[in-house]
């Protein structure tokens, strides 16, 4: 590995680290992550010139969120367990302990899946330690306040009826299988986005700044060691967490070993027993139980002192499939789902904290290279912990599936796109497209008609009210119809969908253009072809070469585009529905500029005076392009308070990044 790679290396881990620590939102699995670190390490010690404090092998990932609470500076830092991946490691390390202290003893436990939190106690008036702190770990120097919701938290102790003047001892919050199955069910009835795992939503909620949505929600907490007290915690560990469990406290599991093979062993045993626990663990972690030899034993600034954690490989089952379910989507494109088993249990296999019976199959070309059909049995296993993903076939099927050659919702011929994987419904009377393409014309990027949602839109379809877009603006014509047989709902929710379209008539023609849903155009470059045609009717008669001459609109489009406007069905829709007042005119630009022109600017944070929607439409009516995500184009970023994951992407790439002053700046 040359520097140049190193530091590409170095960037990319960065990256993952914000999202993880920062976020609760990674886009990789640990595992991934870690053979990441693995290869920076090896490349460290190959070349230690290349180190600096910097180094994601030097520093831990967090850092303390300022919209989350207020900072807080820890009394005794709280620091990352060193990982190894192999169990020659944990002998390795082992042996290296025992040979300064053979008398020495080793406790393991559960590396448990969550957020790490400090605890603060004090002695008050009445003798006992009372909870004045908890704090996360930020970056194990500085972290959050996070006392309010911790004081929610059932496991947590607000009193401890021990003899002490103060303590401080740390532990694992987390969410329990049955929480996380519990929230999202909830998220799911009201349609609302359902988190990834239990992980991730347990930082989220210890974070926020509502503690009764923390209270609601539930969330758990062990304890796993003492930061800071009197001798008699700090001699041995097991010693230390059998006072706490008997005041009360909730402890990790833990068993002290000495021997090698006991380690082992009780390694193995907490593997056996992963997918029996209420909550996710992602290894085990080996202490050395007399506290005064770990710091005989420092594993780097970044690391505490007398640990290590054994990392187990990515949780993986044998499924076998059931059922493989063929849709169509709003555009026509076929979407293939296995539906499968466990294959030991016969029941959804329990991956990551979660049950999973379903996995995305992509398309024919992978069904083939992966032998799907019915019956076969192939290795399930979870990308980024987050999406279920086959991994191997482990015994064919009997015969591998292959997709229909008739659309399964209107019996239209499918087309399989030439150079591409795609196999397509053509139909544009297919009622699976009809439904996804009319909820999408209505939906926030493109008409907005509120409350006009998936479920409405099925039963209208299916009722014969609607058949294409411009049906939406007669259903007027059918209000007392429609509120006797309660299809939109009673006479109030009825009235208000109806005047919610009538409101959408007033649109901008970009909107309008979005919502057509013709194919590669999207609510940007929606935006852009319109500030080139005064009007939708304008850009139906253009031809290929004017569209093409727009930036960023390539043959494919401008073929897209030409070919959706010359269908004479398409042509209709249009006329219906300039003549029910929808608005098919641009806006004028006023007080427009091109001092943005040719930039491509991404807001991220929140901005002094300018809300997210009111900086994208300043960027684009001075020129530039307002992009959702920082790339190697990204002309600047602006920058506001608790800028997240893109600033670091922007700070990685070296990205020029400005604040609200700096973008009024720009356009004066």
């Amino acid at each position: 590995m040359n520097y140049s790679e190193y530091m590409e290396l170095v960037a990319t881990i960065n990256y993952h680290m914000n999202l993880y620590y920062n976020n609760d939102a990674p886009e990789i699995s640990d595992y991934e992550y870690d053979q990441l670190m693995i290869k920076l390490k090896k490349a460290e010690k190959e070349n230690p010139e290349w180190v600096t404090p910097d180094s994601p092998s030097q520093k831990i990932g967090g850092v303390a969120m300022r919209e989350a609470g207020v900072k807080v500076a820890h009394d005794v830092p709280m620091l990352s367990i060193e990982d190894v991946f192999t169990k020659e490691d944990v002998i390795a390390w082992y042996n290296k302990v025992h040979q300064m202290h053979p008398e020495c003893t080793f406790s393991v436990e559960t590396k448990i899946d969550g957020l790490s939190a400090t605890l603060r106690y004090s002695k008050k008036e009445d003798g006992k330690l009372h909870l004045d702190m908890a704090e996360t770990r930020g970056d194990g120097l500085v972290g959050e306040d996070v006392t309010a919701n911790v004081l929610v938290i059932p496991d947590v102790k607000k009193v401890l009826d021990l003899p002490y003047d103060s303590l401080q001892i740390r532990g694992e919050v987390y969410m329990s299988h049955e929480d996380f199955e519990r929230y999202n069910q909830r998220q799911e009835e009201m349609g609302k986005k359902l988190a990834a795992n239990p992980r991730n939503l347990a930082a989220g909620t210890l974070r926020q700044l509502d503690s009764s949505i923390t209270k609601e929600r539930g969330l758990r907490m062990f304890i796993f060691n003492i930061q800071q007290g009197p001798d008699e915690l700090m001699t041995t560990h097991d010693g230390s967490l059998a006072i706490l469990e008997k005041a009360g406290v909730p402890v990790v599991n833990h068993t002290v070993c000495k021997t090698a093979d006991e380690i082992i062993a009780k390694i193995d045993e907490i593997a056996a027993m992963r997918s029996e626990l209420h909550y996710d663990i992602d290894g085990a972690v080996v202490k050395i139980n007399e506290v005064k030899y770990r710091d005989d034993f420092p594993a780097g600034s970044k690391y505490s002192a007398g640990h290590i954690a054994y990392k187990y490989p990515p949780e993986e089952k044998t499924v076998v499939i059931d059922e493989i379910i063929v849709d169509v989507g709003r555009t026509g494109k076929l979407t293939f789902t296995g539906v499968f088993h466990d294959i030991e249990t016969g029941k959804p296999a329990r991956l990551c904290g979660t049950s999973v019976s379903r996995a995305t199959l992509h398309n024919q070309d992978y069904i083939n290279d992966m032998q799907i059909g019915i019956g076969g049995a192939y290795k399930l296993f979870k990308s980024g912990e987050i999406i279920p993903k086959l991994n191997g076939c482990v015994n064919a099927p009997e015969k591998v599936f292959t997709a229909p050659t008739e659309c399964p919702v209107c019996g239209a011929p499918l087309v399989r796109e030439e150079d591409t994987a795609d196999i397509r419904c053509v139909s544009s009377s297919c009622p699976a497209q009809l439904s996804r393409t009319i909820a999408y014309f209505c939906s926030l990027d493109c008409m907005n008609i509120m409350g006009f949602g998936d479920t409405i839109v099925d039963a209208l379809v299916k009722e014969g009210y609607l058949q294409n877009y411009a049906d939406i603006y007669t259903l007027k014509n059918h209000r007392d119809e429609l509120i006797e047989k309660g299809i939109i709902g009673k006479e109030k929710n009825t009235d208000k969908i109806l005047e919610a379209i009538e409101k959408s008539k007033q649109n901008d023609a970009a909107k309008v253009l979005t919502g057509l849903a013709i194919r590669n155009v999207g609510k940007n470059t929606a935006k852009d072809i319109m500030k080139h045609f005064a009007s939708i009717t304008d850009l139906a008669d253009a031809t290929a070469d004017e569209l093409i001459a727009i930036d960023d609109i390539g043959e494919t489009t401008a073929l897209c585009i030409t070919e959706f406007f010359s269908a004479p069905a398409n042509k209709e829709i249009i006329a219906r529905l300039q003549a029910e007042g929808v608005n098919l005119e641009a806006a004028e630009q006023t007080d427009t500029t091109d001092k943005l022109a040719g930039m491509t600017l991404v807001v991220t944070g929140t901005l002094p005076t300018l809300g997210r929607k009111e900086a994208t439409e300043l960027i684009e009516k001075n020129g530039g392009k307002c992009a959702g995500s920082v790339s190697k184009k990204t002309t600047y970023v602006v920058a506001g308070e608790a800028a997240g994951s893109k600033l670091t992407k922007a700070q990685e790439l070296g990205i020029p990044v400005i604040d609200e002053a700096g973008l009024f700046d720009l356009i004066k």
